[in-house]
């Protein structure tokens, strides 16, 4: 899988962000080991510690949990999962929203656009 990171921004926080979008979308599935630090690692082409870093950071958000001598695993816990979804959600919903508002839509406007485009997608 690429990596793409962008200057300005923390890569461990790119990390967590990719990471993040791979579970969400299911890439890695509830309950699959990943790839050791050292592997994801050379596979981002970053430093291991910047990878346990992130990983850390991921356990610490619950998405992905430590068997002693087995590895890293994703989450099997769907309030979790669900959780995740909701939080990505509400959050690209504030950037669309915060985007078309800078045009000059009113909520009513977006509110409106969005029922068209969902019609849109039904037909």
């Amino acid at each position: 899988m690429e990596w793409n990171f962008k200057n300005g921004i923390p890569i461990y926080s790119q990390i967590i962000d990719e990471m993040t979008m791979r579970i969400a979308s299911g890439q890695y599935k509830p309950g699959e080991k990943l790839p050791s630090v050292r592997d994801l690692a050379m596979d981002a082409g970053v430093n291991p510690n910047t990878m346990q870093r992130a990983l850390a950071e991921l356990e610490r958000r619950e998405l992905v949990f430590s068997e002693r001598t087995s590895g890293r695993f994703v989450t099997k816990e769907e309030t979790v999962l669900k959780g995740l979804h909701e939080e990505l959600a509400k959050r690209y919903f504030e950037e669309f929203a915060d985007k078309l508002r800078k045009i000059g839509m009113s909520g009513e406007d977006i509110a409106d656009a969005v029922r068209r485009w969902l019609e849109d997608i039904k037909a």
